[in-house]
C-alpha cells in the first residue's frame, strides 16, 4: 500500500494532521492500534488555552506562564508560535462545529486552570478532548480518509536515515503488513501509561510510537520529565480533572484543613498530596459549597465517576484522591516544523517533544499544543514529500524479520514469566522508584531490575496462539515498548542531577543552573547516549 502521507495514531494530532495533509491534495491514510475514539485524547476533560478577549488577559501573558511553568527548559520562539495561534486553533475548532461552551453573551466560555491567574481555558463541559476528538474524526470520515484500525505498528522503514513508511501487525487477521508513504508522522500518545495501575492513561497507551522510533534512530528528548495529576480517585486512577478545581474546588487533609493553594501548578501540588498519604494520611477534594446545578452543568463527568467508582456524591461528600502519573513532557525530538532527527519522519501529540511545556506542563496547554503542532505536521509533511525509493529486497526483508519474531514467540513453551505479571511489577517499581520523588541509589537499583525484565522478554510465552484478535501477543509487543521507554526515563532521570518541575531528586532538591537545558538521548549499537543541549 503506498501513500503520500501515513499517520500513525488517532488521537487529536493525528487527525488534525490527517485533515491538513488531505487538505493539501495528499492521499493520506490513518494507522491505529484502537479505533479513533477510543484514543487518549478522549479523556482529555478540562479544556483548551487561548487567549479569546484581551479584556484581563494578554497573549503575552500566555506566553510567560507557559514559559514560567516550563521551569526555564522550553522554546520561547515555540510557545510564542503556539500561544499566538491559538485564537485561530479555538475558532477553527468552533467552526467544524466542537460544541464549546457558551457564555450569557453568546462567547465561548472559559475557566481558570492551575498555572496562571487568568481565565483562560475554553471547554465544552468535562468532555472536551472527547469532543474534539468526535468533531475531528467527523471531519475525517467527511473528507474520504483511508482508516486503518487495530493496527499495531512493529517497526519503521528506515534506510539511510530517511523513513519509508512502516511494518504494521493487522490486529484482526494476524498479517504483518508493510505501509510506504513519501512522508510518516507519528502521532501515538505519551509514555505516562508505563507506570502501570498507577496512572491516569488508558491501557493502551503504552509508549509504542516513541519505542519504534528511538529504535529506527529517531532522538529523544526531557524523557525524565513525567507529570503526575494531583487528583485522581482513591483506589482507581481515574482522572477527577483540574476543572474540579478551577470551579472552585478545594484540597484538604484528613482534619478538612486546606494546606495549598489548589491552582498552583500539578508538579508542587501532587508533591504535597503523596507527602500525607505516604504518612498513611487521607487527602480530599471538597466540592461541597459549590451548587449542585453548577456541578451538573459544569463538571457531570466528575460526579458520575465519582458516584459510579467510590459511590460519592460529591455535592455532599468529600471525595478521596490521590496523584497519579499523568502526562509525559518528553519524547520525540522535533523541530518547530515536527521535523525529527530521521529525514521524511514527523512526530505531533503527546509522543513529541516539541520544547513547549519543559519540566512541567499547564493545564489546557495539551490539546492547543497537540492541535497546533497536528497541523504543522500535516501540511509539512505535504510539503517535503521525499522523491527516494526503497527497493522490494529491503521490504521484504523487514517483512520477514517480523513475521519470524512472531512465529518464534507463538512456538514458545509454557515458562514462569507472564506478560500480565510483568507489566504489574514495571508498573510498580517505575512510581515506586522513579516516580514523584527519585535518589541515585533508588534509580540505581530500578536499572538494574528493568535489565531482568528486558532479559525476561526471551522467555515469557504467549497463551494464545491463534492468528485472530490475538490481545495476548499484542501484549508482549506493548511489553517490549514499556520496558524501552522506561529505560530511557531513568536513564535522564540519573543523568539529571538537580530538581526542576515534575523531576523531582531528594538528592539534589535544588534547581541547578547547568541542567537548565533539555536533555537528548540517541540510541547507536544497542547504546543510548545523552547529551544536555542548549536551546536553538
Amino acid at each position: 500500500m503506498q501513500y503520500d502521507v501515513i499517520i500513525i495514531g488517532a488521537g487529536a494530532s493525528g487527525l488534525t494532521a490527517a485533515l491538513n495533509a488531505k487538505k493539501n491534495g495528499a492521499k493520506v491514510a490513518v494507522i491505529a492500534k484502537t479505533l479513533p475514539t477510543h484514543s487518549q485524547t478522549v479523556q482529555a476533560q478540562g479544556g483548551i488555552n487561548a487567549v479569546l478577549y484581551e479584556d484581563d488577559d494578554s497573549v503575552e501573558q500566555h506566553i510567560e506562564d507557559t514559559y514560567k511553568g516550563s521551569y526555564n527548559i522550553s522554546n520561547k520562539r515555540n510557545i510564542e508560535y503556539m500561544c499566538k495561534n491559538a485564537k485561530d486553533t479555538i475558532l477553527w475548532l468552533d467552526s467544524i462545529g466542537v460544541p464549546f461552551n457558551r457564555n450569557k453573551n453568546d462567547k465561548i466560555a472559559q475557566r481558570k486552570f492551575g498555572g496562571t491567574k487568568k481565565i483562560r481555558t475554553c471547554y465544552s463541559s468535562d468532555y472536551t478532548g472527547l469532543k474534539i476528538v468526535h468533531t475531528l474524526y467527523d471531519q475525517c470520515i467527511s473528507n474520504d480518509i483511508q482508516f486503518y484500525n487495530e493496527h499495531q505498528v512493529l517497526e519503521l522503514i528506515v534506510s539511510n536515515n530517511e523513513c519509508f513508511g512502516c511494518i504494521a501487525y493487522d490486529i484482526v487477521d494476524g498479517k504483518v503488513k508493510e505501509f510506504m508513504s513519501k512522508s510518516t508522522i507519528l502521532a501515538t500518545g505519551g509514555y505516562a501509561g508505563i507506570y502501570k495501575n498507577h496512572t491516569t492513561n488508558s491501557l493502551s497507551t503504552t509508549a509504542d510510537g516513541i519505542a519504534i522510533a528511538f529504535k529506527a534512530g529517531a532522538d529523544l528528548s526531557n524523557m525524565e520529565f513525567v507529570q503526575f495529576h494531583p487528583t485522581t480517585l482513591e483506589n482507581t486512577n481515574i482522572l477527577i480533572s483540574e476543572s474540579a478545581r478551577g470551579e472552585g474546588g478545594l484540597l484538604l487533609d484528613e482534619n478538612e484543613n486546606r494546606f495549598i493553594d489548589e491552582l498552583s501548578t500539578r508538579d508542587e501540588i501532587s508533591r504535597e498530596i503523596f507527602k500525607k498519604i505516604v504518612k498513611k494520611e487521607k487527602v480530599y477534594l471538597d466540592l461541597r459549597h459549590i451548587e449542585k446545578e453548577k456541578i451538573e452543568e459544569l463538571i457531570p463527568q466528575e460526579m458520575r465517576l465519582a458516584s459510579e467508582f467510590s459511590n460519592i456524591d460529591i455535592s455532599k461528600e468529600l471525595l478521596p484522591i490521590t496523584p497519579a502519573a499523568h502526562y509525559s513532557m518528553g519524547g520525540i525530538k522535533t523541530d518547530i516544523n515536527t521535523n525529527t532527527s530521521i529525514k521524511s519522519l514527523y512526530a505531533c501529540g503527546e509522543c513529541a517533544q516539541t520544547d513547549i511545556h519543559g519540566a512541567n506542563r499547564l493545564g489546557g496547554n495539551s490539546l492547543l499544543e497537540i492541535v497546533t503542532f497536528g497541523k504543522i505536521a500535516g501540511i509539512n509533511a505535504t510539503k517535503n514529500l521525499s522523491t527516494e525509493t526503497i527497493n522490494q529486497e529491503t521490504i521484504n526483508k523487514y517483512i520477514n524479520q517480523n513475521k519470524s519474531k512472531i512465529k518464534t514467540l507463538l512456538q514458545r513453551d509454557k515458562s514462569s514469566y507472564s506478560i500480565h505479571k510483568t507489566k504489574n511489577t514495571l508498573g510498580d517499581l517505575m512510581f515506586k522508584k522513579a516516580g514523584l520523588f527519585r535518589e541515585e541509589e533508588t534509580l540505581l537499583s530500578l536499572s538494574k531490575e528493568l535489565e531482568a525484565l528486558e532479559a525476561s522478554l526471551d522467555s515469557i510465552h504467549i497463551d494464545d496462539k491463534s492468528s485472530i484478535y490475538n490481545k495476548n501477543l499484542l501484549e508482549y509487543f506493548e511489553l517490549e515498548n514499556s520496558i524501552c521507554v522506561s529505560k530511557t526515563l531513568i536513564f535522564s532521570a540519573m543523568k539529571r542531577k538537580e530538581s526542576r518541575g515534575s523531576h523531582y531528586r531528594e538528592d539534589f532538591n535544588k534547581a541547578n543552573k547547568l541542567y537548565e537545558k533539555p536533555s537528548i538521548l540517541t540510541y547507536k549499537n544497542d547504546q543510548i547516549d545523552l547529551n544536555f543541549e542548549d536551546i536553538k
